[in-house]
């Protein structure tokens, strides 16, 4: 399986006889987690069942909305319900006399409520739902080739950036001499600074020796290239690997902010460091941007 967006939208339509379709849609959005809501006719629990075991056999992660809608064509299939109105009619009175309200009840709002009208679909019973389940499967092909068609674009700049991250570490590499260099002058002109004099060369380098011990970048560039290879590895094996992608960029950004923190305070050629460094930071936060909808 490709690497899949979780954006997507697909919509099917269906009919059953002369009076009566129906409209299937299912639209999804990024979310941690796999979160289904249907908006269906009531008195279709076990159609719900059936739809939601489909969904997730289909869909791994995302927020995904279906929503049923029944076009009857005439008001025939439309019949009021006699007892739950007459009970709501009734309490109402029965509560206003109690409470010396003079007040009628509102048909407009009795007929709002959920249950005040029987809907009849017109349909036999087991027609509506296989026709449903008939078409569930269509909608979700196309719900899935539009979000795995999005998935190409998002792996296409996934790769992009992190070859420029690549680029960047290759280069920090590439400038890692200039740190000793400008460590070994701030330390020049720090001591010069305090004595007043001039410095053994030998101390002067084997104080800027420790400084780089402790500041090295070696450990944080490696880790880099580790997660960088780690990352392209899971891109090529497909699949459902949002959340791993996304764990190794809050690595990746965390050594890169460790190697900000060694190397900031440098001039010189040291300074490409740092400004290679924040072009790392700057392609992980759209990495992660792009992987948040990644599933």
């Amino acid at each position: 399986m490709p690497i899949r967006s979780m954006t997507g939208f697909a919509q099917v339509k269906g009919q059953i006889n002369g009076k009566l379709s129906f409209s299937l849609s299912l639209k999804s959005v990024n979310h941690r987690f796999l979160d289904l809501h249907f908006r269906m006719p009531s008195d279709n629990d076990a159609l719900e069942m059936k739809l939601r075991r489909l969904l997730k056999e289909k869909v791994a992660r995302g927020h995904v909305e279906l929503t049923l809608s029944i076009d009857r064509g005439t008001s025939e299939g439309f019949a009021l319900n006699r007892e739950l109105v007459s009970g709501y009619v009734n309490a109402f009175r029965a509560a206003a006399s109690e409470f010396g309200i003079i007040a009628e009840p509102d048909l407009n709002v009795i007929l709002r409520m959920p249950g005040a009208m029987d809907v009849s679909t017109g349909a036999a019973d087991g027609e509506l739902e296989a026709a449903v389940l008939g078409q569930i499967e269509e909608a979700l092909t196309r719900l899935n080739q539009m979000r795995d068609e999005e998935g190409r674009g998002i792996e296409r700049e996934l790769r992009e950036r992190m070859e420029h991250i690549q680029k960047a570490s290759a280069g920090v590499d590439r400038h890692r001499h200039a740190i000793l260099q400008g460590y070994v002058e701030k330390l020049r002109a720090r001591m010069q600074e305090l004595i007043g004099a001039q410095v053994d060369p030998e101390r002067l380098l084997q104080e800027a020796a420790l400084l780089v011990d402790r500041s090295d970048i070696q450990e944080e560039l490696v880790r880099l290239q580790t997660h960088i290879k780690h990352f392209l590895g899971l891109l090529d094996e497909k699949g459902e690997v949002g959340k791993k992608l996304d764990f190794l960029l809050q690595e990746m950004n965390r050594e890169a902010n460790t190697l900000l923190s060694k190397t900031s305070g440098l001039a010189g050629d040291a300074l490409k460091i740092t400004e290679m460094g924040l072009v790392m930071k700057s392609e992980i936060e759209k990495l992660r941007e792009q992987v948040q909808n990644v599933e």
